[in-house]
């Protein structure tokens, strides 16, 4: 089933975030907010805003993502780049400081 979680870039350094349940921006999708229907996409849509706002981040986007297991998978492809980093050079991004982040 796919579900929706907030992401964004980080403004003070272009990184590609995800709001976490307690409400920070977290450097992995794993542990970010989940909405499980129309409502909680809704607030996370007003979160962004807020952040925004508070000058926090850029680019927000409510996006769809599957639970797999105890990891959050994006569904389109520009978001598991956004994730993971470069698809010509593994050894750049988010994929290079965890082996777990290839094997979604």
């Amino acid at each position: 089933m796919s579900v929706k979680v907030l992401t964004a870039n980080r403004l003070t350094d272009g990184e590609a975030v995800w709001l976490g349940a307690n409400g920070d921006w977290l450097d992995h999708i794993d542990g970010a907010l989940v909405a499980r229907h129309a409502e909680a996409a809704a607030a996370l849509e007003e979160a962004g805003k807020a952040a925004i706002r508070s000058n926090l981040v850029i680019d927000v986007n409510v996006i769809d993502v599957e639970e797999r297991g105890e990891h959050l998978y994006p569904v389109r492809l520009r978001e598991r780049i956004r994730q993971l980093g470069p698809t010509v050079r593994l050894d750049l991004g988010k994929q290079a400081e965890k082996p777990a982040a290839n094997a979604a």
